[in-house]
């Protein structure tokens, strides 16, 4: 995939399901082709078989279970690849997980050929999530989730000690920032401080124009 990567995550935002998650994944698919920069989306469960067939965008799942067979209530990730997912968050801030589950769910996206953008909330979390050969490592502060206050202007010490950690442990997993991310400029300071992209949600997801949100995101790259 190339870089800089924009993930929107729909969380369980009312807006980000029905025709409303249709007119996202269409203001992404738009933009992504306008501008060549990659933009992924992260829908809720009902929505990913139906955007993987319908968007030329990288779907992503917002998590997955290191399970399958007699388990009722989780997402299996052969589930998550049979719909045509690109990957799958992991240990968000409102989903965590243990380290050991970290481990075992970035283990199994790997066996199924998913994708792994594992949601770290420090440095240390964030070496350790990378010693574990994820795809990406998505730091957000979480005292500035889903706030308007950006990482990347409030917090950039935490995107280049992340950088500078994970590539110590693994040169090959890439570093996405989060939360308060909510314009280019956000996103161009999140790439001078040695980030690969950007993960989001609030600002794409609940805005009234989606598409000239993500056209703003993308217009200093």
């Amino acid at each position: 995939m190339v870089s800089p990567l924009i993930l929107v995550n729909f969380k369980s935002y009312r807006e980000g399901t029905g025709d409303n998650a249709n007119r996202i994944g269409s203001a992404a698919e738009i933009v992504m082709q306008e501008s060549g920069v990659t933009i992924g989306i992260a829908p809720q469960f009902t929505e990913l078989h139906s955007f993987c067939k319908h968007y030329e965008i990288p779907v992503y799942a917002q998590h997955i279970d290191p399970v399958e067979g007699a388990f009722t209530g989780y997402v299996p990730a052969f589930t998550i690849q049979t719909a045509g997912c690109t990957g799958t968050l992991i240990n968000h801030s409102e989903h965590r997980l243990s380290i050991a589950d970290i481990e075992a769910t970035i283990a199994v996206a790997k066996f199924h050929h998913l994708e792994s953008v594992v949601c770290t909330n420090n440095v240390a979390v964030s070496a350790a999530a990378a010693s574990f050969d994820s795809t990406y490592i998505a730091i957000e502060p979480p005292e500035l989730i889903n706030s308007h206050i950006s990482v990347a202007k409030a917090d950039p010490d935490i995107i280049e000690g992340t950088v500078d950690a994970v590539h110590k442990i693994n040169p090959g997993v890439k570093v996405l920032c989060g939360a308060g991310i909510q314009s280019g400029e956000c996103v161009k300071t999140a790439l001078s401080l040695g980030a690969d992209g950007v993960l989001l949600a609030s600002s794409v997801v609940t805005a009234k124009d989606p598409k000239a949100v993500l056209r703003e995101l993308v217009s200093l790259l």
